[in-house]
């Protein structure tokens, strides 16, 4: 008898009685959903993303943070000869001893390669957050409104057939050679044209989802533009916007030390890698500590950024969270 009675108070336990209420019945218990959340959840799974981070990070540490206590100053040794052109062990022994300064030695005239890096690849990757930014932000909304309107789409047109035809190269040059070679002056020869191509990439993957029945049913029921495209539009193409951002600012780096390197970038009171390859590349055999240093360290920002966008657009991607 006692062996029944708790086999009924197992079976007991393992149901419960819930109330008859139809409101109550109808709530569904669940986990509440965060898209950005199953985002880097899925990015950080990648051993990859947290290894490009973590040296992202380190270099961003070390780009922002030295030059404001050790300043990079590429003429502090122009009038001693005798410091042009060390390497790094010639370096230290001329200057006292082992120091970080010295640690890839002298540039041509007698400047500190390494915070000459170091300073550079802050501008590069200053040059890099600013010209995304402009350019994505004005190319989505631009974008976003040229594939959503027809009217906006035939001027549109026209004006991209016409910028489009110009090399983008040549528009830069002639905008640097007009302007100047400042830092600005280069951000906006980058920017006023730049963001066309994003533009127009982005009004055809508006096009393709336009005219989906949820979009109709909006216009239907007279919901604004603006809204139709933010609430209706956008969200679906975060996984493409953040496909075109990471290919937008490694380009950017690239872009920036291919000009500096032809002599039409930035100006050279500038800290530039571009420029110290360019200033290094005729004596990259003869010295090549001043060659190959700015080399890998711009390659390595353009590699870690470019893994770096395209897990993160692999992961934010909603197929990956099914």
């Amino acid at each position: 008898m006692s062996n029944l009675q708790e086999t009924v108070q197992n079976r007991e336990e393992l149901f419960q009685f819930i109330d008859t209420d139809s409101i109550t019945s109808e709530k569904i218990i669940a986990p509440r959903y965060s898209y950005w959340r199953s985002v880097f959840r899925v990015f950080f799974r990648k051993k990859t993303s947290i290894v490009m981070l973590a040296l992202l990070v380190f270099i961003l540490l070390v780009s922002f943070i030295m030059p404001s206590f050790w300043p990079y100053d590429p003429f502090e040794n122009v009038t001693n000869a005798a410091t042009y052109s060390l390497t790094p062990a010639k370096a230290m022994d001329y200057f006292g001893g082992f120091s970080f300064k010295w640690l890839l030695g002298t540039g041509a005239m007698g400047n500190s390669i390494l915070y000459g890096i170091v300073s550079g690849a802050r501008t590069s990757l200053l040059l890099a957050v600013i010209c995304a930014a402009i350019n994505m932000t004005i190319g989505i909304i631009i974008g976003a409104i040229w594939g959503y309107s027809k009217k906006f789409d035939s001027v549109m047109l026209v004006v991209y057939n016409i910028i489009a035809n110009v090399p983008y190269i040549l528009l830069i040059t002639v905008l640097v050679y007009v302007i100047g070679s400042g830092f600005w002056s280069f951000v906006f020869a980058l920017t006023v044209t730049g963001w066309l191509s994003i533009a127009y990439f982005f009004r055809t993957q508006v096009m393709i989802i336009r005219d989906r029945e949820y979009s109709l049913a909006s216009r239907c029921l007279g919901t604004p533009v603006n809204r139709v495209i933010s609430k209706n539009i956008l969200p679906f193409l975060t996984s493409v916007i953040v496909t075109l951002l990471a290919s937008e600012l490694p380009s950017y780096i690239s872009m920036e030390v291919f000009l500096s390197y032809i002599g039409v970038g930035l100006s050279a009171n500038v800290p530039s890698l571009g420029r110290m390859i360019q200033n290094a590349q005729s004596a990259f055999l003869t010295y090549p500590w001043q060659f190959w240093p700015p080399v890998a360290v711009a390659s390595a920002i353009t590699i870690i950024l470019y893994v770096l966008g395209q897990n993160l657009a692999d992961a934010s991607d909603p197929r990956t969270h099914m």
